[in-house]
């Protein structure tokens, strides 16, 4: 995780050294149609790197497929792109973690964070310098209760619990029947 939190600082010193500020682009995979069909005859998806630019002060976005001239032009948003990407491979994305909103998720993928695991490996210093230390021990929580299943092991046992209860007050019901049949005769 250092290496990540290092080459993301590389990308903030560069993104601060940048003069033009009038153009966001931001580099995301798009899955597109390819002409082949897989073995049951269904379409097969194709995974390509598209870029969406916007200007300041237009509302037009140019979406098209990434190609060189358009990494070559955003190489600082490219980067957090491939770092997205990288760490997306290893762990759960912070889309799929619920305890946070989704201001707090664009802050941390904007802080070079896209996963939860990467969340939750920041130190506690690097967590505090970049102010998300209450993020930080929620991600701990969280993968401390979901290493080996806990929350799912315990809601199990509920269950076995309550089946039993329930089986057990069936059986009571049933010896309850009976007796009043006995007894009506």
């Amino acid at each position: 995780m250092d290496m990540d939190f290092d080459m993301f600082q590389q990308l903030l010193d560069s993104a601060k050294n940048k003069s033009d500020n009038t153009v966001a682009a931001r580099f995301y995979d798009r899955l597109i149609k390819s002409d082949k069909l897989d073995e049951n005859g269904l379409p097969v998806f194709d995974t390509v790197c598209f870029v969406e630019i916007r200007m300041r002060d237009c509302h037009d976005v140019f979406d098209q497929p990434a190609d060189a001239d358009k990494i070559q032009r955003f190489p600082t948003e490219y980067n957090r792109y491939l770092l997205a990407k990288k760490q997306v491979e290893k762990g759960a994305p912070l889309d799929q973690f619920a305890f946070l909103t989704a201001a707090e998720i664009e802050t941390l993928k904007f802080r070079g964070i896209f996963t939860v695991e990467a969340l939750a490996e920041l130190d506690e210093e690097k967590a505090r310098l970049i102010g998300v230390s209450s993020e930080n021990k929620a991600a701990k929580l969280f993968l401390q209760q979901a290493k080996g299943h806990k929350a799912l092991i315990e809601a199990q046992k509920r269950e076995e619990r309550y089946l039993a209860e329930i089986d057990f007050l069936k059986s009571q019901i049933e010896k309850l029947r009976r007796l009043n049949n006995r007894a009506k005769k």
